[in-house]
């Protein structure tokens, strides 16, 4: 696949789930169909919003396969294929290949402390068994651990196969030096924002784009900013912004944030269930309110 397809809006999409925590094909592929007639530039399938760690492997690579499949070919598809052990995640990035994955990302291991030069060892051997763009995924929040801009250049400058970044870190900075200095020794590596009100400072800064899960539901305003940005409408991009920064707050309204995401479906016009993996479960009926709240302060759902 040509990289430059690997750009702009990409949505970690929600893993939808029946009440016994069985995969609701029927919601999945409503989410997919109504994400295909937006302005979303591809797919991020079983990343943190799709609830990947508290899914079963048997249960990602189904997930995977039926979603590359419903996608067929019409936007970018990258898989998460994360996992502690670096066996289980080549076979999860070979699978993902097999079914037609476009890409894969993957999390540094997230249990076990380990030293910088296991973590490339670990990203090193996946680059060189899994047949398809391997893109990192930083997320020291959850991870514990931070991918070092030195780690990171030292990836990009060993392994061809590994192609970008998802950067979720809350600190620009880090955003910036990967731009500045990754770039500059390897000019095609992607640096994608994980953190959604972070896209404008990316984009000017010569990042790529971000991944971000308010694009699930309310995709006009990233994708407005990204196209804000691309034609040099900077008049657009206040407003928008600022819708963006309200919609952001939904990641501090409920932990995980995962199951606002699929309610944020629902009051946005989809018939899917909001069901969660265990052990998080449904958001209670104040937390519900506070996204009404949100979604309407942001002009995405009328009061």
């Amino acid at each position: 696949m040509p990289l430059p397809l690997l750009r702009g809006v990409i949505p970690p999409v929600p893993t939808i789930l029946h009440d016994d925590g069985t995969f609701d094909s029927v919601g999945m592929g409503r989410v997919i169909d109504r994400l295909l007639e937006s302005d979303v530039n591809g797919f991020l399938f079983l990343g943190s919003a799709g609830e990947f760690a508290h899914l079963t492997t048997v249960q990602r690579k189904a997930i995977a396969e039926f979603c590359i499949a419903r996608v067929a070919g019409r936007k970018p598809v990258i898989i998460g294929t994360a996992a502690c052990g670096t066996l289980e995640a080549i076979e999860l990035g070979q699978h993902a290949a097999a079914a037609g994955a476009d890409a894969v990302i993957v999390v540094n291991p997230y249990y076990a402390r380990l030293t910088e030069e296991r973590i490339y060892l670990h990203y090193r051997s996946i680059a060189e068994a899994v047949p398809v763009p391997v893109l990192l995924y930083n997320f020291p929040a959850l991870t514990g651990e931070d991918l070092s801009i030195e780690l990171v250049g030292r990836l990009a400058r060993d392994c061809p196969n590994i192609v970008g970044i998802k950067d979720t870190v809350d600190c620009l900075s880090h955003i910036r030096r990967l731009i500045t200095e990754v770039k500059s020794v390897r000019p095609d590596f992607l640096v994608f924002c994980g953190f959604d009100e972070y896209v404008l400072d990316t984009l000017m800064l010569g990042g790529d784009g971000v991944i971000p899960a308010t694009s699930n539901f309310a995709p006009e305003v990233t994708c407005g900013i990204y196209a804000a940005f691309n034609r040099g409408d900077f008049a657009a991009l206040g407003p928008l912004m600022r819708r963006l920064a309200v919609l952001c707050q939904i990641y501090i309204t409920d932990v995980p944030f995962t199951g606002l995401v699929k309610e944020a479906l629902v009051k946005t016009g989809l018939d899917i269930s909001t069901a969660v993996a265990a052990p998080a479960t449904r958001p209670d009926a104040a937390t519900c309110a506070r996204l009404d709240e949100i979604l309407i302060s942001a002009g995405v759902i009328a009061a």
